[in-house]
Order: structure tokens, then sequence, then C-alpha cells
């Protein structure tokens, strides 16, 4: 195989079916009735790389049949053949002692692998979910309705090597450690990065509701979680500090692919920053459509109302653009206040708490117009604002730039990841003489 390349001479290179011992499709049976009810796992138990994550699993009404053929037990291989994602196509799962113990089945957007005896199932998960199984997946998943779909037979048709057994279970030693080396250094990097964002929310909420001098004199709030703030600012309302609040037409401007005006919808909008990643545009009749109501003019402020609700950027002064629905622009009065100290009182402070207690009981956030001209915020003297919206560029600028490279750290592991994995189940790496007993 000239996409393999080598393997050690006493390997075999044979299909994946010459290794499987049962290769069955699910089921899904009735809407439960809270008697005997069985677990059916899906997809959404899996993460994209072929993890556990049973939080909510579906409880549904099965045949005995039906649990007799797609019961689950330590050691199968539970792989997602449908899904709309094609991330997620042909991420397998190892049946645990302790999933094996919950007696679960399985839907029928899944297919259950049961290895013979010559092929282990932990070396077969490091295989199934690395870019070895995963691209020979990809190019045998057709298309059908939008969707990316496997079944018995293509996940048969996958080529892998081999190894003796001795030597699987060798590899299968070697890769369970040192990927957990791997793996708890990922998650070191990933708490950094979640208490980097913990700090940049609490330095954003402390800088727009105390300021900058540590010395000034303070005064009671009335908010009990806010406790005293500069005597010498105000308590006022969005309304009152903008020249207008501008809601969108409740439908998005058509896209165009030669299109030269961006259309600005929620997804663009993120941490107080236009993304314009995967950015759609509208040509020039639909720019004009689009801005009756008012033309984004620099200075001004982007907010989402919903899906998510509570995002912000400022308008760019080099970028033309036009706003899709669900986003409300805030014309604001510089006189009165300066948009990068709005901006970042829009996440934090009064209005991050306002729009946290707007949130609660909802699984949609949706702000209507009277939420959004009530949002409070705090309003030092304007030349005060300008200072701390200065300090606070300088301050989050670091803390995406500690951000950045955690993630770079995150990509860079993952990456010596897969590579230490594809070398080990093929070959590459003689793993025999460094497994620990």
């Amino acid at each position: 195989m000239e996409w393999l390349g080598e393997v050690p001479r006493h390997w075999e290179v044979a299909p994946f079916k010459t290794q499987i011992d049962r290769n069955d499709g699910g089921v899904w049976g009735d809407d439960p009735d809270g008697t005997n009810d069985t677990f059916v796992l899906r997809s959404t138990e899996q993460t994209v790389d072929g993890r556990w994550r049973m939080d909510d699993p579906a409880p549904r009404k099965l045949s005995e049949s039906d649990i007799k053929s797609a019961l689950l037990i330590e050691g199968d291989l539970l792989l997602t053949k449908s899904s709309g994602s094609s991330l997620h196509i042909g991420k397998t799962t190892l049946v645990s002692k302790e999933i094996g113990e919950m007696r679960c089945c399985y839907s029928n957007f899944m297919q259950r692998i049961r290895t013979k005896t010559s092929f282990m199932p932990e070396l077969a998960w490091f295989v199934l979910n690395n870019d070895l199984a995963r691209l020979q997946f990809d190019l045998l998943s057709n298309s059908t309705t939008g969707l990316a779909n496997l079944n018995g037979t293509m996940i048969g048709q996958i080529v892998i090597p081999v190894p003796p057994l001795p030597e699987q279970t060798q590899i299968a030693a070697f890769l369970d450690r040192e990927t957990a080396k791997i793996d708890e250094l990922v998650a070191q990097q990933r708490r950094l990065t979640a208490l980097l964002k913990e700090k940049r929310q609490a330095v954003i909420s402390h800088a727009v509701t105390r300021g900058l001098n540590p010395h000034a004199p303070l005064k009671p709030s009335g908010i009990e979680w806010l406790g005293d703030v500069p005597e010498h600012w105000v308590q006022s309302r969005l309304k009152y500090n903008v020249r207008g609040l501008i809601d969108t037409e409740h439908k998005t401007a058509p896209f165009f692919d030669d299109g030269e005006y961006l259309v600005v919808r929620t997804t663009n909008i993120k941490d107080g920053k236009l993304l314009l990643e995967g950015g759609k545009y509208t040509n020039a009749g639909g720019f004009e459509e689009w801005t009756r109501r008012a033309i984004p003019k620099p200075g001004d402020i982007m907010f989402t109302r919903e899906a998510p609700a509570g995002e912000a950027c400022l308008v760019p002064e080099n970028i033309r653009l036009c706003m899709g629905q669900r986003t409300v622009l805030m014309q604001i009065e510089p006189l009165v206040l300066d948009s990068n100290f709005a901006l970042w009182s829009l996440y934090g402070g009064l209005a991050s708490e306002f729009v946290s207690v707007l949130s609660q009981g909802s699984t949609v956030v949706h702000f209507n117009m009277s939420d959004i001209r009530n949002i409070p915020i705090m309003l030092p003297p304007t030349q005060e604002q300008v200072e701390i919206a200065e300090f606070l560029a300088q301050e989050l600028a670091r803390f995406d730039t500690l951000t950045t490279e955690a993630q770079r750290a995150i990509d860079l592991l993952q990456e010596r990841r897969t590579a230490l994995i594809s070398a080990a189940v093929t070959g590459q790496i003689d793993v025999r003489s460094t497994v620990v007993a």
C-alpha cells in the first residue's frame, strides 16, 4: 500500500474484516415509559477523539430481541457511521468495564465492532481513531442528503497493519502510557486557558466598575454583589448614552460569492472582536437595502440579541458592511460615552450581570429591544473612560497572546499524539524495548 509505506517484515497487512468477529448495526426502539428502559448510545455520547461523554444518554424501550442483538459488552468497539459532520464519521469508543456494566445498547446510526482474538480491541481503538483509519473512512463514506455515511462493508474494507499478538500487547501498553502523558499536558494547557479566560473577565469587570485609581474615594453602589464604586461615577443606562439603537431587518441580506459587502451575522461577533473567517457577503443592492435603517460607522457597536445573545464588537474603519438578522446597531454618543469603554462595559460589571440574569431559566436567550435599551453601565467622565479603555486594550492583548500560545501548545501536542500513534501502529518505531513491566 503506497500510502502506508513500509511495515515490519513479520507483520501482516490486511483488510480490517479479516480481524472482525461481529460487525452489527444498532437499534432505536420506542419512547421510554420509565420501566425497565435501556440506554441506547449515540454519536453524542462520543467525543471526536473517541472518548466517552455520558452526559445525557437516551433511555429507550427495547424488546428482548433488540437488547439481545445490540447489548454492548466490555471490549466492543462502537463506531459512528452516519453524521452531519465529516469530523465525526468513524470516531470510535471502546466499551470499558464500567460502560459494559450499564448494559447499554446502541443506535442505528452506530456500528458495533467485535474483534477476533487475533486483534486486540485496545489496539484497534488506537488504529480506528487515527488518520490511518479515519482517512480511509473519509474516502469510503458516501454523501447522501448532506450526510456522510459508512456501512459495515466499508468499515471492513479499510486496510490495517496487524502485528503478532504479543507485540500488539506491547504497542497498546506503550501507547496507553505515552498518550496519557500527552493528554495530561493538553489538560494542563486547557486549564491554563480557562484560568486566563476567568482572569480576563475579572480584569474587564474591575476596570469598568472600579476604574484604575485604587485611591479614588468610594461610595456604596446599592448593589450587594458590586459593593463600593468610585464616588464620582454615575450609574446610568445605555439608552441615555447613545444616539440610536437600531434593530435590523428580521431577515438576512442575500449572499453572493462575489459580494463586496460583509453581512455581519451573530457568528461573526465574539469576545469583543469581528471575526471574518466564514464571512458571508452581499452585493451593492443588498447593502443598499439592508442599510436603509442605518449605515454602520466606525465607533458604532454591533450587538447580538440572540444565538448567542450578548456578544458585541466595534464597527471597523476599513470594512464596508451591513447588519444581519438578530443583530443591533448601537450608535454611541461620543460626548458622553467612549465606544471602547462602552464595548467592554457590555462584557463586564453591571451589563454582564444584567445579561446573566436575563439568561437564567432560558435555553435560548433572546433580548428584546427594551432589554437592550435598559442595559445598565457605570459612567465615569469621558477622559477617564478613554484611559480605562486604553488600559484594557493593553491588558487584553496580553491575555490574547497567552491564550494563543496555550492553544498553539495544545495543537502541537495533539499533532505529536497523532504522529506517535501512527508510528507505533505501523511499526515505524519499535516499542518492544520501551515497555516497562
